[in-house]
């Protein structure tokens, strides 16, 4: 063999070469192509799907809590892409969205970046607190002891101008978005930021003209509903309470010896319910009571805002199961309409 032929068989080997590592990049490249592309989650039909990542979530605790909900469909791939990426480390508590067809690694800078999806909090037909609390824990990682805690600092009442007998004025039953993170302070300044966004001047201005103050329109409102459920007798109800303060006359809402003596249950006001000695008895004393015996909500206090304008002084349940009332001018009047319903109690053998 010539030396001219063996330097070209020579001569082609660095090409041979370079060609066997060009394939073998191209199918290292196809495979982490096809590694970092694959799907990892899938949720069905659904849009999306919540992730709840708590506080020190390892990625194995992540893989469960997918594979709880049956999301995950390829464990190796997602823990894998975990360690290329040192996702343990930089994982961020909150709630998420998961999507199908994410693959690992949009999942991971998902969790990494803390761009947490909201949640939908809603409250309402709560009478305390501690009802609220309750319902709102549902919706957040912080439970109802921490939510609560933070509803009655004092510290915290006084910061917003509103103490133990007026903040349940400040919640207004409603659906908001807030973060699954939220704290029990996080709540409380974001309920404070609702109620004087509700208050705007338009509602000031109409309280200013009835000579109430906010707290005092939501405590007429919280007796209102305890009065009734039907929406239409609102501001028949608001009219007449009016009526009453402007006169200088006892209130006498039922609804406040209830909350007297803690037992809304009763179907029945006794006379003897009328004698307790308790600030709350608009039995006993003049004006408004200390405070809402409810959380009253925007719908009511929008009613007494703009309560009808009538003379009625008197009301007194009607004598069926509607729930509507029957109005009076007159105390006579009156007096008739109790004794027809007291009537209808005792024939319905309703004696508390």
């Amino acid at each position: 063999m010539s030396i001219t032929s063996r330097n070209k068989r020579i001569g082609k080997w660095p090409l041979i070469i370079m060609a066997c590592i060009a394939i073998v990049v191209l199918i290292i490249g196809i495979g982490g192509y096809k590694f970092i592309s694959k799907p990892v989650i899938e949720i069905g039909e659904k849009k999306s799907a919540s992730l709840y990542i708590p506080m020190g979530a390892t990625l194995e605790d992540i893989c469960q809590l997918l594979e709880l909900d049956g999301y995950l469909t390829d464990r190796d791939n997602l823990m894998m892409m975990g360690k290329l990426m040192g996702a343990n480390s930089s994982i961020k508590r909150g709630h998420y969205k998961v999507y199908n067809g994410m693959t690992s690694r949009a999942l991971l800078n998902l969790l990494r970046s803390g761009n947490q999806s909201a949640v939908r909090v809603t409250f309402n037909n709560c009478r305390t607190l501690e009802q609220i609390a309750g319902k709102v824990a549902h919706h957040l990682e912080a439970d109802s002891v921490e939510l609560l805690e933070a509803m009655t600092d004092t510290a915290l009442m006084a910061e917003m101008g509103f103490t133990p007998q007026t903040i349940p004025a400040m919640y207004l039953p409603n659906t908001y978005d807030l973060f699954w993170t939220s704290t029990g302070r996080d709540w409380v300044n974001r309920m404070h930021h609702e109620y004087k966004k509700f208050w705007n001047e338009k509602r000031m201005h109409k309280a200013d003209s009835l000579g109430l103050k906010p707290y005092e329109v939501a405590t007429i409102a919280s007796i209102i509903e305890e009065e009734t459920n039907k929406v239409a007798d609102y501001p028949i109800i608001a009219g007449l309470y009016l009526n009453r303060l402007r006169k200088g006359m006892l209130l006498q809402a039922c609804p406040t010896l209830k909350y007297c003596k803690g037992d809304f249950t009763i179907r029945r006001v006794l006379n003897a319910d009328k004698e307790i000695d308790h600030p709350y008895n608009t039995y006993k004393y003049k004006g408004l009571p200390p405070g809402p015996i409810r959380i009253a909500s925007g719908v009511t206090i929008d009613a007494v805002l703009n309560a009808e304008d009538n003379d009625y002084l008197f009301m007194c349940a009607r004598p069926d199961y509607s729930g509507l009332h029957n109005f009076a001018r007159t105390a006579a009047q009156h007096a008739k309409n109790a004794r027809e319903y007291q009537a209808w109690l005792n024939k319905q053998r309703i004696y508390r």
